[in-house]
This record gives structure tokens, C-alpha cells and sequence, in this order.
């Protein structure tokens, strides 16, 4: 077992000199300028492969520089570092000369997927489903170069060896540089792939390594697509209907008429969009403008009604998703039951960068600057918005200023297309904040109940779990579910370590007019609260203490169990705290990784809550690079922390009402508490996904850390609308 800890005490200037000395992904202690060689512009966007290269996925230059394309998006979540880490284990070349590039989306589609696969950033899948891929490449082209030396000095491969970027011949003392042998290299066919290391034998992997987009991002030559500038560009902003599913009747466009800079007024089914030569113009205009809408349907829905409806939706009918022993029958025998409603809110994405699109059209080419999750759904739709061939459509991927699911669906694509399309010109169209929050895509709205009996020893003999909750794939047009049933709605619940012996779950997927779309973490982010709090009260029930009862239950878990006694122990289970402080405890196991977290609150007699201190244990088997895993389990908690105070959607005349950082906060700095991370683990033949995990359990553990110092049960979020004075 391999057990990692983060210091949660390195200083400000200790962590910028660690971030300095990244170098953008060379050795500790090169100079930052250097680090503008590591994160370059895709050389070859034209899909092209204008160098002789080992695989797809690598290019070894003259001067022995590595070059290694991407198949996934870096959105601040470090894969860029991790991927490149996985194929420099394995070349075992000079990390000082390793640089990144996005992979081709045009001439991934051209080779009908083949080189590339999907190349979608989601599900924690960045490092875990491309391990073996990246791994090959690199071997590859490390045996490649090792018979392209053995027959440049006519010997047996078997006499070379390799050491960090170069090709040595022990008998003669002869060595060439990767560089050396790069395009010989390219030519050679091997007989069989290589095979590649085992944990034992890394050198680069799991230790921790300085990010290489750590540098451009200080020093501001990272480009995101906010950033994205095209001779001759326009602007555009835009403007949807508030009503999802209303229409656009008409706009008078009078008072924009003659007005600096305007080039068009667009209108699409339910958007109206400015054109001009600055973005300030463009949206100035727009906000001139009095849309006519029509509804969908949707004018009188509100919030209130909609948690009625998720709620009487739990009378049935319902569909089972889950049932081990006769859960019905126990609960009926029980002398006691159980109880408990849980409810959450829709939640918006709110990525700090809002979403964001340059078009170019050309009757036969479309070239498309966009930050995005998932580049070949974007080839698509320009090729479908357009009516240009796929095969002319050409991504030039761009950092991504957050997505958290959100940047799958390119709806702003859509308008910029038809913005582009008016004028002739290239455009860049930006959606306000406004637009991007109120034209989100939502993490569903949901309503479990559960009934749980206990037994004689206070272990819980029979669980039901019945949930209300959206769609994703009705959402996003699928025209049916198979069975009523997706897997997002019932995770956890469903899927969770816990041995009891009488369990159902049912569930009936349920939309409102409100879209809905995977958010981070997707349904373990609701879900998880429902269980876990539900655990808690189970194990209060019971008499337990709420770590060792999750243990006991889980006992069969080695991994569960390894999780809960590490997290336990660093964040000082059971040692006494002051009045009006408590300790939280959840745990999950959700996209290949078991994570645990404490969390230790204070609240005031005026009900003032403050979190003094999150502690986090993670088993995701393998680490590629402790550092940017550290970054994304303390990153989950930040998002899920927000959500879990401030974050909720809600619902007036069909409309949202939040609208901006205002009245959708984020949280604050001093809000923000002192986190530590410890890795435990286990190995294995799996690797586990890090970006989704910490986000799940953080709002059941604040709420049971709550229930701890307060006596009172948090059941419904956002806890912004809970009175935390204590019972």
C-alpha cells in the first residue's frame, strides 16, 4: 500500500517558487522562459502530419524534443501533465525536453476514429482510459529508436540499450541521441508491440512533477478560447428567450439601426444576436432590444411547484433498478422504520470562462476556436450548422476556463455559426455571463426517499430507496430510456459497498421543461448526499459512531476500509472538539476511485456556519502525478462546497432567476478552508478517474458534520436557506 501526503502548510511563495520551477513541464529549477517550448500551438491543425513521427501520438524533432499529442482536452485538471508523464515513462526520455499538443480532431475523423477515439474530457476518463493507449505509444517508439540504432551500426537490437534521450552500444562505446535516429526511427515496423512497464519499474510515474501548463498560465501566453483572435473578425453577443422551450415572436430593430459599429441583427428560433465590430457594441445593442417572446408552455411553472412535483413523483409508478433479498417484507416485519425525504436543486455549471466560440466560413472549410470537452461533437455540429463536409471542419482546441460537463453541448457553436453566416466575416461570439447561467444545462433536480430497518444489533437489515429525478438522455434528445432506467440517476444508491441484505431501489425519471446535462461529478453528486446523510442517520439511530459503522458495513471492502481508517486517523476521529463544533464522515466509491472525507465545522448559537478544516482519503490505485491529484480532490471540494452552501437554480414565470456571480455565488477565499489530501494505494490492475470523486461526498459530510455540532439533520439543500441555529 502506498501511502501519500500533501502538506497543507506549504506557503504562498513556497507553492509559486514549486510552480515557477515547473517550468512548464521541464525539471525543476529551469528558467520559466523555457517553458514556452512545453505548451505550443498545434503545429499540424490542418490535420497534416507535416514531421515523421514514432506513432499518432508522438514526434521526436532534431534536438530531441518530445512532442506528444493529446487525445484529451486540459481544463486545469492537469492531464495534459499526466498524460505526458505516461508515454515519457515509458520512452524513457529527457523530461526537460517534453512538450504537449492537441491531438488532430479533423484528422481523427478522417481516419474514421481510428487514431484518437472519442477524445472526450469527461467522466474522470482523461488518465484512465488512455493509460495502456499513452503507455504503448511510448514504448513504441522507444523500441523503434533501439532497432533504428542497431541498424544504423548494423548490430543486434539486443546489444542496445536505452537511457534518458539516448541509444547506447556498450561493446563500442557508441551512443546517438533520440534526435539522432528520430526519422530513421519512423520508418521501422515492429514484429510486436513491446511490452510495458510495471509499477515497479517507474521512474517518472508517481512522483510528484510540476504541471507543464503551470507556466504559460502565469505568464499569460496560455490561449484559451476567450483569447482566440482571426483576421478580420466581428463580435456577437446573444440573447435567448428567459422561458426554456419559449419562441422568438419578433424584435424591433429600430433603436440599433445606424448605431456604431452595428453590422446585423440575427434571429434564430428562440435567440436574437448583435452583431458588430466590437464585442462592448454588440452587446450595448443587444441590450437595446425588447424580444417579443412566445411560451413554450412553461410561463406559469415555478420552483415551488416543481419540488411538489419531484416529490408526489415518488408515489409511483416507479421503476426497480435495483432488489436483493425482499426489502418490502423486512421493512414490514420491522418493529421500527426508518424514514427520510432528501431533496436538491438544479445547479448551473458556472464556469469562469463563459462559453465562447470563433467561427471562420468558407464555402468549402469551417474553422472553428473553441475550448472544449469534447472536440469531435464539435466537428459535427459545424459540419451540420454549416453544411460543410465533416471532413472540412477544423478544431483548433484552445484551453479550457472550466467545463464540468457543461462544455459537451456547444450551443453558443450554434449561434456563432449563424452570426458568421449573416455577415460573411469571421466571429467571435461570447455569451454573457447572464446568458451562460440562465441557457445552462442543469444538474437534474431530485427527491429520494428512503425507509430502512434495523436489526436487533443495529445493523440495518432492509433498505428502500425510491428517487425522482431528470433525464440526462431525454435531456439531451434521446427519444427514450431503455426500462425507464440510466445508470446517472441511480449510482450510488444502486451501487454503493454497503452489505445489507434486503435492498431495492426504484426510480422514475422525471423532466420538467428545464434542460437538463452531466455536471461534475453527475448523479454521485446528488446522490451521494442522499446516502450518505441517510447513513448518518442510521448510524444515529443505531448508536454508533458513523465511522465505524460505514466500516462495519463495508468490511468485505479492503479499499473502503484502508480509505476510512486513513481519513479517520489525519483528521483526528473522535478526539474532543469545543461546543458548537462537530465532524462529518462520507465516503464513495464513484468513477474507479474510493474517497473519504472529514469535515470539521463550527456553528455560532446565531447559526453562523464556518468550515474549519476538510481531510481527504483517496484510493484511486495508481497515481500518475500525486500533484495535479492533490489539486483536483482539493478542486472537487471547493466545487462541491459551493454547491453544497450556495449553489441552487431557481424557477419563476418558467424562467431561472439567477443570472450572475450575484445571486449565484461562488465560494469566497475566506470561505475556503484548509484542506489535506493523503493518497492510499492499493495498486492493481485498475486506475481509477480524479477529476469527478471528491466532489460527491463533500456536502454529506458537511451536512452529518453539521448534524454533529447542532443536532439538526440537513435534508434539503442549499444550506444558504437553513436555519443552523442549533435545536
Amino acid at each position: 500500500m502506498n501511502d501519500i501526503a500533501f502538506n497543507p502548510k506549504l506557503s504562498r511563495r513556497a507553492a509559486i517558487l514549486c510552480g515557477l520551477s515547473a517550468a512548464g513541464g521541464l525539471a525543476i529549477g529551469v528558467p520559466v522562459r523555457a517553458a514556452e517550448k512545453a505548451l505550443r500551438k498545434v503545429s499540424w491543425a490542418d490535420g497534416q502530419n507535416l514531421k515523421p513521427e514514432m506513432t499518432a501520438f508522438l514526434v521526436i524533432d532534431p534536438d530531441s524534443s518530445v512532442t506528444i499529442r493529446l487525445p484529451h482536452q486540459e481544463m486545469g485538471q492537469g492531464t495534459s501533465t499526466a498524460l505526458a508523464m505516461l508515454v515519457a515513462e515509458e520512452l524513457n526520455c529527457d523530461w526537460a525536453k517534453v512538450r504537449v499538443e492537441y491531438a488532430s480532431a479533423n484528422r481523427n475523423f478522417r481516419s474514421g476514429m481510428k487514431l484518437y477515439g472519442q477524445m472526450q474530457t469527461v467522466g474522470s476518463a482523461g488518465v484512465r482510459t488512455s493509460v495502456t493507449v499513452m503507455q504503448q505509444a511510448g514504448a513504441s517508439a522507444r523500441e523503434r529508436l533501439r532497432v533504428a540504432a542497431a541498424q544504423r551500426w548494423k548490430v543486434d537490437p539486443a546489444d542496445c540499450s536505452i537511457t534518458p534521450g539516448k541509444c547506447l552500444h556498450k561493446a563500442s562505446n557508441r551512443s546517438l541521441t533520440y534526435g539522432d535516429l528520430a526519422a530513421d526511427a519512423s520508418k521501422v515496423s515492429l514484429t510486436a508491440e513491446p511490452a510495458i512497464k510495471t509499477p515497479d519499474q517507474y521512474k517518472l510515474l508517481g512522483k510528484w512533477t510540476p504541471r507543464l501548463d503551470t507556466a504559460p498560465k502565469l505568464d499569460g501566453s496560455a490561449q484559451f478560447g476567450i483569447d482566440a483572435k482571426v483576421d478580420g473578425m466581428v463580435y456577437a453577443d446573444a440573447l435567448s428567450c428567459p422561458e426554456f422551450g419559449g419562441k422568438l415572436v419578433s424584435v424591433d430593430e429600430t433603436p440599433v439601426q445606424g448605431r456604431r459599429g452595428v453590422l446585423a441583427v440575427v434571429k434564430t428560433g428562440d435567440t436574437v444576436i448583435v452583431v458588430a465590430d466590437r464585442y462592448w457594441r454588440a452587446k450595448s445593442a443587444l441590450n437595446l432590444l425588447k424580444p417579443v417572446w412566445a411560451s413554450g408552455g412553461a410561463a406559469k411553472v415555478d420552483s415551488a411547484q416543481l419540488d411538489k412535483a419531484y416529490r408526489d413523483a415518488l408515489d409511483g409508478p416507479l421503476v426497480q433498478a435495483k432488489n436483493v433479498g425482499d426489502a418490502p417484507a423486512a421493512l414490514a416485519a420491522a418493529p421500527k422504520v426508518i424514514e427520510a425525504l432528501y431533496e436538491a436543486p438544479y445547479l448551473a455549471h458556472a464556469p469562469m470562462e463563459p462559453l465562447n466560440c470563433t467561427v471562420k466560413l468558407a464555402p468549402d472549410r469551417v474553422d472553428v476556436w473553441i475550448g472544449t470537452q469534447a472536440p469531435m461533437s464539435v466537428l459535427r455540429l459545424a459540419a451540420q450548422e454549416s453544411g460543410v463536409a465533416a471532413e472540412n471542419v477544423y478544431v483548433h482546441n484552445q484551453f479550457v476556463g472550466g467545463g464540468f460537463g457543461r462544455r459537451t453541448q456547444h450551443d453558443e457553436l450554434v449561434h456563432a455559426i449563424a452570426a458568421a453566416k449573416a455577415v460573411g466575416k469571421p466571429v467571435k461570439l461570447i455569451w454573457r455571463r447572464e446568458q451562460d447561467i440562465r441557457r445552462d444545462r442543469y444538474r437534474p433536480q431530485a427527491a429520494v426517499r428512503f425507509r430502512a430497518a434495523m436489526g436487533a444489533d443495529g445493523t440495518p437489515t432492509a433498505i428502500s430507496s425510491q428517487i425522482a429525478v431528470g433525464s440526462l438522455l431525454r435531456s439531451l434528445g434521446a427519444s427514450k430510456v431503455e426500462n425507464g432506467l440510466e445508470p446517472m440517476a441511480v449510482e450510488v444508491i444502486a451501487t454503493h459497498a454497503y452489505k445489507i441484505p434486503n435492498n431495492r431501489v426504484e426510480v422514475v425519471l422525471k423532466n420538467a421543461h428545464v434542460p437538463v446535462m452531466f455536471w461534475r461529478s453527475v448523479g454521485a453528486s446528488q446522490n451521494t448526499f442522499f446516502l450518505e446523510c441517510f447513513i448518518d442517520e442510521l448510524a444515529h439511530e443505531a448508536g454508533a459512531d458513523p465511522y465505524q459503522f460505514r466500516r462495519k458495513l463495508a468490511a468485505d471492502r479492503s479499499d473502503y476500509v484502508a480509505v476510512l481508517d486513513k481519513v479517520a486517523k489525519e483528521s483526528g476521529w473522535g478526539t474532543p472538539l469545543p461546543k458548537g463544533h462537530g465532524r462529518g464522515i462520507a465516503i464513495v466509491d464513484t468513477y474507479g476511485t474510493v474517497t473519504a472525507q472529514v469535515i470539521e465545522v463550527s456553528v455560532s448559537e446565531a447559526g453562523k456556519l464556518k468550515v474549519e478544516r476538510v481531510v481527504a482519503a483517496v484510493d484511486c490505485y495508481h497515481a500518475a502525478n500525486p500533484n495535479t491529484i492533490a489539486q483536483q480532490i482539493e478542486g472537487g471540494i471547493v466545487f462541491g462546497l459551493t454547491a453544497a452552501i450556495h449553489g441552487e437554480i431557481t424557477i419563476k414565470d418558467g424562467a431561472p432567476v439567477q443570472g450572475n456571480f450575484n445571486d449565484y455565488p461562488l465560494l469566497t477565499m475566506a470561505e475556503t478552508p484548509p484542506m489535506e489530501t493523503h493518497l492510499v494505494l492499493t495498486g492493481g490492475p485498475r486506475w481509477g478517474g480524479i477529476g469527478e470523486p471528491s466532489v460527491a461526498p463533500i456536502a454529506p459530510a458537511l451536512c452529518n458534520a453539521i448534524f454533529a455540532a447542532t443536532g439538526k439533520r440537513v435534508r434539503k439543500l442549499p444550506l444558504k436557506n437553513v436555519d443552523l441555529r442549533s435545536v
